[in-house]
């Protein structure tokens, strides 16, 4: 695999990781800290590092980022407004096992939309790999258990979470089909993105405080939004945009699928859970379909 390869699906495992870590926080925090403010204090935090160091910069490419207009405003309307805001919203009414089921279907969508919007149809090796790595996702949510998959009960929580999975596979593709009109500097795009996101936010979380209210500036609440504006944010965004401008964004779609894996694996280390078989065979499924569907075969000369 060509090293740009390899540091492209190196970036986009670590985004999947600091996105588990935001599961954990969702998980930890749901009923402390509201979905939209969440969200949209996230973002603010992330908006605030991004312009100190690239403020400038954003300026600096006005015109190449005029120029693409409205596809910018989508694309931030998808991947900053709307998705996180789905999901925290999703896991006050669902469990996170229905969520990690929910978002099996996440490379099937990006499968069938990269074929459908950018003619990027999946090889059969990819196919394949796809189906080894559901089967081992399978296999974690069941606790080993295949009859525990029949007593999962859905509610419209999960719903949500579905729609989040649409609007999350969009934004990839739309990435990917775009990439002339977003080339950019990936700080400036993220920076761009973020800058008109973040206000889209804003309605709905005066809506919900006044629906609700606030939360309680604590060390642990601000601890939480910190984390999920550096790493869930800054970090993963810009790791993933990478990964799906040098590998295409069926490819990077099937990697969300070691999520599970790395909840698992933080949740040992973190809180002290241990680590059953099934979460090693699980796991070991995982992975080996994830290097199926995205390893190359060499082609003898």
């Amino acid at each position: 695999m060509p090293s740009r390869n390899l540091l492209a699906y190196a970036g986009l495992f670590v985004a999947c990781l600091c996105w588990a870590g935001n599961a954990l926080v969702a998980r930890a925090f749901y009923d402390q800290i509201p979905p939209v403010a969440l969200a949209f204090w996230r973002w603010v935090l992330a908006l605030a590092i991004l312009m100190l160091f690239v403020g400038r910069a954003v300026w600096a490419h006005r015109a190449p980022l005029r120029q693409a207009g409205w596809r910018l405003w989508l694309v931030a309307a998808l991947g900053i407004s709307s998705y996180n805001s789905l999901l925290y919203t999703a896991a006050q009414t669902t469990v996170a096992i229905n969520i990690s089921l929910v978002n099996t279907c996440l490379p099937l969508a990006t499968f069938i939309g990269g074929g459908l919007l950018l003619g990027e149809w999946p090889t059969r090796r990819a196919w394949v790999g796809l189906l080894i790595a559901a089967a081992g996702l399978l296999l974690l949510i069941s606790r080993g258990e295949w009859a525990n998959l029949a007593g999962l009960q859905f509610n419209p929580g999960d719903l949500v979470m579905l729609l989040a999975v649409v609007v999350w596979a969009l934004y990839t593709l739309l990435l990917r089909k775009w990439a002339h009109y977003l080339s950019v500097p990936p700080l400036v795009l993220l920076a761009t993105l973020v800058l008109l996101g973040t206000p889209l936010i804003l309605p709905f979380y005066l809506v919900e405080l006044a629906r609700v209210g606030g939360f309680a500036a604590t060390p642990a609440n601000l601890a939480a939004i910190a984390y999920t504006a550096l790493l869930a944010s800054l970090v993963a965004y810009l790791a993933w945009n990478h990964g799906v401008k040098v590998v295409g964004a069926a490819k990077a779609a099937i990697t969300s699928y070691s999520m599970p894996v790395f909840v698992a694996i933080l949740g040992w280390l973190l809180l002290g859970e241990a680590l059953q078989p099934y979460h090693w065979l699980g796991g070991g499924l995982i992975f080996a379909g994830l290097l199926l569907a995205t390893v190359q075969r060499r082609r003898s000369a």
